[in-house]
């Protein structure tokens, strides 16, 4: 059985290490931390980050109460910075600025790249993020891009100090095709952003709040 040294010094929560002495995995949670866990990015996730055009960012507030979005941008919208930080814009969105109001009171944060397109394979990034207003940012990394597209402006930058970077392995991942789009680039056309898909005007018209209701 592993020693309490141990569990501080392997990568991951005491949690996940605790429930895989509990469920006998220890040994393959072993061999996955020695062969796929790096505290940085290496050559081939920096290249890898470097053509991705969407992620999913995961974050908690000072309670622990979660949120994960989804970002998107043209290839290469999150930027290397060296092989401990990397960054990526926040644009225009719809004003609750739910992930950098968590990353305000708790910075620890959880990033998931997925290319579903091309090597279909997954890189999560896990660390402590730090809010950059836009005109901050440039005047440190002048070199980052700067997107003609108003909708694609960064307002601010999220800027992650990486702790764990580890693959996502393919064999669940769908291969998928990409279409022609014309995307609505910080439009507020409500049509165009989705409108009202869920109907939840309609749920808090009807009086229950949007709360689901059980069958009669």
């Amino acid at each position: 059985m592993r020693q309490i040294i141990d569990l501080v010094t392997l990568p991951g929560s005491l949690g996940e290490h605790r429930l895989q002495q509990q469920y006998g995995t220890c040994e393959r949670a072993e061999r996955f931390y020695a062969q796929q866990v790096l505290d940085h990015l290496n050559e081939r996730m920096c290249e890898f980050v470097g053509h991705q055009e969407m992620m999913f960012v995961a974050t908690a507030d000072g309670r622990g109460e979660c949120d994960c979005t989804f970002r998107a941008g043209p290839p290469g919208f999150v930027q290397v910075l060296d092989p401990i930080h990397l960054t990526w814009p926040e644009y225009r969105g719809n004003g609750v600025l739910a992930s950098i109001g968590n990353i305000s009171e708790n910075a620890h944060v959880g990033v998931l790249f997925v290319d579903f397109f091309r090597d279909r394979i997954g890189l999560h990034v896990n660390g402590v993020a730090t809010i950059v207003d836009d005109i901050d940012m440039r005047g440190r990394h002048p070199e980052l891009p700067a997107d003609p597209v108003p909708g694609r402006r960064a307002e601010r930058w999220v800027v992650v100090l990486v702790e764990e970077a580890y693959i996502h392995c393919s064999k669940h991942i769908p291969r998928a095709y990409k279409m022609p789009s014309n995307r609505a680039w910080g439009t507020d056309d409500v049509r165009r952003k989705g409108g009202d898909f869920f109907e939840v005007a309609a749920s808090r018209a009807n009086g229950n709040g949007g709360v689901a209701q059980p069958p009669p």
